[in-house]
């Protein structure tokens, strides 16, 4: 796991800060806060092996549960996705969206969306190609990100990581935790 407290951000309109752990009734639990600029948040995701909470604090939040019709919370609510669901929020309105969290567990959850945010960055708002596949193989015990086709994942993806590491590409994640089992 990464040195707490820290933040990762992207040029994109979000903001997450990664404040401690701290005990919780079934393990070690993640207090987090995010700040996310109007219309954007994460695309359609699921933490397979971590529930994750935010109470809204100011603005209002958009979300939706894969399958679902989209909902809206405002200050004071909170809203909960429990481990292996599918789902996306966003700062609705014209607010910034701020919000306390918290995951449970961890896992690899801060170094995951800190090295997708590093990738948004380098790759005009989208993670890299070769990223992408080599974050969505390595750490698909904890994570999924739905809006990408599943043949692409299948087909595509693999071939990807194979040329990545051809060309030397794989070095820059030379750091990557290992991935929860």
């Amino acid at each position: 796991m990464m040195k707490i407290p820290f933040t990762a951000e992207n040029k994109y309109g979000e903001r997450l800060h990664f404040h401690r752990v701290v005990p919780g009734e079934k393990g070690p639990v993640l207090e987090v806060s995010n700040e996310v600029s109007p219309g954007h948040g994460p695309p359609m995701h699921v933490h397979y092996r971590q529930w994750e909470e935010l109470t809204v604090k100011e603005g209002r939040m958009g979300y939706r549960v894969q399958g679902q019709v989209a909902k809206e919370a405002g200050p004071g609510e909170t809203v909960r996705f429990e481990a292996g669901t599918p789902h996306k929020f966003w700062a609705a309105g014209d607010q910034v969206l701020r919000c306390d969290g918290r995951i449970c567990p961890p896992h690899n959850v801060a170094w995951f969306i800190d090295t997708l945010y590093k990738s948004m960055d380098r790759n005009g708002g989208r993670p890299g190609l070769f990223d992408s596949a080599y974050l969505l193989h390595r750490y698909r015990s904890e994570f999924g990100m739905l809006e990408v086709p599943a043949i692409v994942q299948r087909t595509i993806f693999p071939v990807v990581r194979v040329v990545g590491t051809m060309l030397g590409m794989h070095r820059r994640f030379a750091d990557a935790p290992e991935p929860a089992r």
